[in-house]
């Protein structure tokens, strides 16, 4: 830091651009720590394995770094100081994305190494996040343009940004291969960009692909919206097999909802949709649930956080009332209410082959988790994974929900946290818990105003189970008694039970959590920077 400035109270050093590699090597590190650090975001979203949060780091510290490095060069003679700082707010931006993305299941796929049949996949997104030129471009695509060695099925460019001059050395080869491809991963592509050449660069690549059978088509992570949609018009116009559809983080507005509705020229083959992290609204829902209707294969929908009231709820779970085949149910983080969780449970008695169902942070309150319940104890019988955290849930209605419970002896992960079960209601649990459930790993039950008797019933319910594997008491109102007591429970296998620190033994209520926490979490960066904090802001 240079000291001797007087022109303002903080001043960062002459030299502040570029950052040392230990510097970078630091940031990955903390990133990597936030992210498998418990927090209101993992409580809600769920914490991201050391692995994935390792990898989403670097290429969070690569992109990040690549939009700050082209504003540098875009101002040779400044300081760096704005450089630093948009280093710092892309990091944090997309540190919050890739912990409201939630913990991924991990992508098995054959290698991108040479010739071959089972080398199917085509993968850029293993390098350094970067902007790439029309040279870089024609270097990293020389395999996919040699017909004599070219046995590639699917193609994966996220983690590389092109512009226009790269894109018209990809969009030649792809022309050339498109009849052979069935997946093409594109999230994430445009990083970085001015609109106007991201539109460019997205309709090009539309245009190479057009008329292709795909089965798999990835467009997340590229601020699409209406103009978006509308750019890769030509490409869904073309497709009739799509499979896997994934528009995740693309800034899905209503208009850009109903132009995906207007484009998909046929979704009866469609068995993954996903929409999570978008601006959808209840209009957009409507149009959402048009397409979801019309797709009488569909296996596994996402659409949490996309700011949906009861209007547009009410209308995705009548329109999920036709997908029969449903096995995985993600609506997390919308704003249902109660109106809306009623619905639900009238589609949820018809859904039989659910295995999955994601329903936290939907304001379902008693009412709304009572119905679902009562739906759920007669369908759903291969239930797997349940989560209702964040609902204003009490005692009132966990007399049926532990009845749900109970029922579903294929239970592997229950999250009932940021309720208001209390003791009683943690009992009811803890004995829906008591018999069989052979498969159970994970428990989450924290921040319940749960005290001591609680504690103890879960903790004893959870041990009979060899499968087990964490459970999550944390944030309630236990005694010191009760922590010493359920710690000597798990005393031969304390890795099974979540930290305790959180814990309020005095049964006090806590202060409201916002967005103040999340500036405590990185102190350390804030030192190596200079003072300049990642701020993590709701979009």
């Amino acid at each position: 830091m240079d000291n001797n400035s007087v022109t303002t109270p903080r001043v960062l050093s002459v030299k502040m651009w570029p950052p040392s590699k230990s510097t970078r090597l630091m940031l990955v590190d903390r990133i990597t720590n936030n992210l498998t650090t418990p927090s209101i975001f993992s409580r809600k979203y769920g914490l991201l394995t050391p692995p994935q949060a390792e990898h989403d780091a670097k290429r969070i510290e690569d992109l990040a770094f690549a939009a700050a490095n082209k504003h540098f060069q875009n101002e040779p003679d400044g300081d760096g100081t704005s450089a630093v700082q948009i280093y710092a707010k892309e990091s944090s931006k997309l540190m919050l994305e890739a912990i409201k993305q939630g913990p991924q299941e991990e992508v098995q796929s054959t290698t991108t190494a040479g010739g071959g049949r089972e080398d199917s996949l085509f993968d850029l997104s293993g390098g350094r996040r970067a902007f790439i030129d029309d040279s870089e471009a024609r270097d990293l695509l020389r395999p996919l343009a040699d017909p004599t060695n070219n046995s590639y099925t699917k193609i994966r460019f996220t983690n590389r940004s092109f512009g226009s001059e790269a894109a018209k050395v990809a969009v030649s080869v792809l022309s050339s291969i498109k009849d052979q491809l069935t997946e093409v991963d594109l999230s994430d592509f445009v990083a970085g960009r001015p609109e106007a050449e991201a539109l460019e660069v997205m309709s090009m690549f539309s245009s190479a692909l057009e008329g292709s059978k795909l089965r798999f088509l990835d467009l997340s992570d590229n601020a699409l919206g209406e103009k978006g949609i509308r750019a890769f018009a030509s490409l869904f116009k073309s497709q009739r097999d799509l499979e896997e559809l994934y528009l995740m983080n693309d800034g899905i507005s209503e208009d850009a909802a109903r132009a995906v509705l207007e484009l998909l020229p046929c979704t009866d083959k469609i068995k993954v949709l996903q929409f999570h992290n978008n601006m959808t609204g209840d209009e957009g829902a409507v149009a959402i649930a048009e397409i979801a209707k019309n797709c009488p294969c569909l296996e596994d929908f996402r659409c949490s956080s996309t700011r949906i009231g009861s209007e547009g709820g009410v209308a995705l779970a009548e329109a999920l009332a036709s997908c029969r085949h449903l096995k995985k149910l993600d609506l997390r983080d919308n704003m249902f209410g109660v109106e809306g969780g009623i619905a639900l449970a009238k589609t949820l008695s018809v859904l039989t082959e659910l295995t999955e169902v994601y329903m936290s942070y939907l304001n379902l309150e008693d009412e709304g988790a009572e119905a679902l319940s009562e739906a759920l104890i007669k369908s759903a019988p291969s239930l797997r994974v349940l989560e209702l955290a964040g609902n204003d849930i009490t005692v009132k209605s966990t007399g049926k929900l532990a009845d749900c419970i109970a029922a579903k002896q294929c239970l592997w992960k229950l999250n009932l946290s940021e309720n208001e079960l209390k003791d009683e209601g943690s009992i009811l649990i803890a004995k829906a818990l008591d018999e069989g459930h052979d498969q159970l790993a994970e428990v989450d039950m924290s921040t319940n105003m749960m005290r001591r008797a609680g504690a103890r019933a879960l903790a004893g319910s959870v041990l009979k189970k060899q499968a087990f594997k964490l459970l999550n008491i944390n944030g309630n109102f236990i005694s010191e008694e009760g922590v010493d007591e359920v710690n000597d429970m798990f005393k031969d296998s304390p890795e099974k039970l979540g930290l305790l620190d959180d814990n309020d033994p005095e049964g006090e209520d806590f202060e409201d959590e916002d967005e103040e926490g999340e500036e405590e979490e990185d102190s350390e960066l804030e030192a190596k920077l200079g003072g300049l904090k990642i701020k993590q802001e709701e979009e």
